[in-house]
């Protein structure tokens, strides 16, 4: 079994920080790409990042220069720091990766998500 579990999602007032985990646990041979997703209310879910094991990032032009990709290889972990969010940034933050198991498949899965919100 896989787990993505995401935390540091909360309320932040616009111009603020804020920074997103996501731990992948569990029965995991690598990880590869990783991302963040996003969706909020009454819109479709949104790719916002994604970095891969060799850390290429890229990211959706809203946020280029306010969000920052990372990743800790080590612990299966990945990470979001989001600077200077707008109201716009708020939505259920997604983690994503996709990871190769003991048999050598390669799966994709979703962490639970993670509510951010940007209000004054």
């Amino acid at each position: 079994q896989v787990q993505l579990v995401e935390s540091g999602g909360g309320l932040v007032q616009p111009g603020g920080s804020l920074r997103l985990s996501c731990a992948a646990s569990g029965s995991i041979l690598r990880v590869d790409d990783m991302a963040w997703y996003r969706q909020a209310p009454g819109k479709e879910r949104e790719l916002v990042a994604t970095i891969t094991n060799g850390g290429s990032t890229n990211y959706v032009d809203s946020v280029k220069g306010r969000f920052t990709i990372s990743r800790d290889n080590a612990k299966n972990t990945v990470h979001l720091q989001m600077n200077s969010l707008k109201p716009e940034d708020t939505a259920v933050y997604y983690c994503n990766a996709n990871i190769v198991r003991a048999t050598l498949r390669q799966f994709n899965y979703w962490g639970q998500g993670t509510q951010v919100t940007v209000s004054p």
